[in-house]
C-alpha cells in the first residue's frame, strides 16, 4: 500500500471514493449495499467508494473490505 491515500466526494452524486492505491483495478459489491470495493486484478483491495454519504449522519458504517 502506498504512504498516502485519494479522496475525491461529488457532492451532486452524495458520493465518496476512496483510493488506497493507485493502479488498474474493478469495484464488486460488498456485505453493504452503500459500499462498493475497489480490487486490482489480483482481487487484493485498492480502495473503496460509499454512496449516499449525507445519509451517514449519525450512523457509522462497519464493514471488513477483506472479505470483500
Amino acid at each position: 500500500m502506498e504512504d498516502k491515500i485519494n479522496l475525491w466526494y461529488d457532492a451532486e452524486g452524495d458520493f465518496l471514493e476512496v483510493a488506497l492505491e493507485k493502479k488498474a483495478g474493478y469495484f464488486k459489491e460488498t456485505a453493504l449495499d452503500q459500499v462498493m470495493a475497489k480490487v486490482d486484478m489480483e482481487g487484493r483491495v485498492i480502495g473503496f467508494s460509499i454512496l449516499k454519504v449525507s445519509a451517514l449522519k449519525g450512523k457509522p458504517l462497519e464493514l471488513s473490505l477483506a472479505s470483500a
